[in-house]
């Protein structure tokens, strides 16, 4: 699974998964993809065949559920909670990256699923 990192999380934490061998990437590192809309950063994601890892449900899942009602596929989407994965907290990059590990060995198949 590869996954796209909103641009809510930090880089480190695409660096750090990258170190253990996982194909990740953040929003924030790609320049094209910087302050582009959630619709732009969602059909990146399905060309390049990468699960969104977010914390905005509010604007995800409505895209979601417009691809859905269109008759379309999704590779999927990993939402974070605040409560749990606050993305101002600095301790945070280990426990996201301590989950999502344990999710990219699992090797899930997301396709047209939403996990929290």
């Amino acid at each position: 699974m590869k996954l796209l990192l909103d641009e809510m999380w930090t880089q480190v934490i695409a660096e750090q998964l990258r170190r253990r061998g996982h194909d990740v990437v953040a929003v924030v590192e790609l320049a094209d993809l910087a302050g582009k809309s959630d619709r732009e950063i969602f059909m990146v994601a399905q060309r390049e065949r990468r699960v969104i890892v977010t914390d905005n449900d509010d604007d995800f899942c409505p895209i979601v559920a417009a691809e859905l009602s269109r008759g379309h596929s999704h590779i999927g989407v990993i939402y974070t909670t605040r409560r749990r994965y606050s993305r101002h907290d600095v301790a945070i990059i280990g426990k996201m990256v301590t989950g999502l590990v344990k999710l990219l060995v699992a090797d899930v198949d997301l396709s047209n699923q939403e996990h929290w």
